[in-house]
């Protein structure tokens, strides 16, 4: 086998085995592997090599007061965005929203008139699925949506090096609906925007949740190759 096929086997394997994973072990990631990790992110490309994300890592008592401030603030049904949310899924797109909810659902055996237990597992998003680890993505103010698709290639570089450690995470746009308290734990300015957080950790996989596999769409359906 040559190189080529080898780095290539090695690619195919941490895309197929990256998901987004919703129950961890407590085990901490060492601070060298977390550095090591947050490293090879970096490499993530941009629009002219700007680098316009800005991380914060939360763990330890960082992170639990977020679990306990951030469901207080759920419960009250308020929010504070730095980016506004008013998409709706259309036809198909709606359609890949219920069916990955779906399965979700089913690996915990929750019928979908099983509301209350519905709701026990969303506000697990709010406990970061017991991760020992989060991260939050910031975007300087005066970036616009440009600067946002370069973080988010820059999320999807950390979560595929994440994945070829042996490690998993989660994407979480939740966490973007209460940026006056990931704020104020952090000590962040307000001269930065929060798009999102991404949990992350050793995944647990005895939890039946993390069994859950949602489909993607067939190459015929997303590509269109013109010669």
């Amino acid at each position: 086998m040559s190189e080529i096929d080898t780095l290539a086997g090695s690619m195919e394997t941490i895309l197929t085995e990256r998901r987004s994973v919703r129950a961890y072990k407590e085990n901490a990631i060492a601070q060298p592997l977390l550095e090591k990790i947050f490293t090879l992110a970096q490499q993530s490309p941009s629009n002219c090599n700007t680098q316009p994300w800005i991380v914060h890592v939360a763990s330890g008592e960082t992170l639990d007061a977020m679990r306990e401030a951030l469901p207080e603030q759920v419960k009250t049904g308020k929010t504070h965005l730095d980016f506004p949310y008013n998409i709706k899924y259309p036809g198909v797109y709606q359609d890949r929203q219920y069916d990955a909810a779906n399965q979700l659902y089913a690996s915990l055996g929750i019928k979908r008139e099983e509301k209350s237990r519905r709701q026990d597992v969303f506000m697990q998003n709010y406990q970061f699925f017991g991760a020992p680890h989060a991260a939050f993505l910031f975007l300087p103010s005066h970036f616009d949506l440009r600067e946002a698709v370069d973080v988010g290639m820059y999320a999807q570089t950390l979560m595929l090096t994440l994945a070829a450690h042996g490690l998993g995470s989660c994407p979480q746009t939740s966490l973007g609906f209460h940026t006056d308290i990931v704020k104020e734990i952090l000590g962040v300015e307000d001269s930065l925007n929060l798009l999102f957080g991404i949990s992350f950790g050793y995944p647990d996989v005895d939890n039946p949740i993390n069994n859950a596999r949602v489909g993607r769409a067939d190459i015929s359906d997303i590509t269109t190759f013109h010669h």
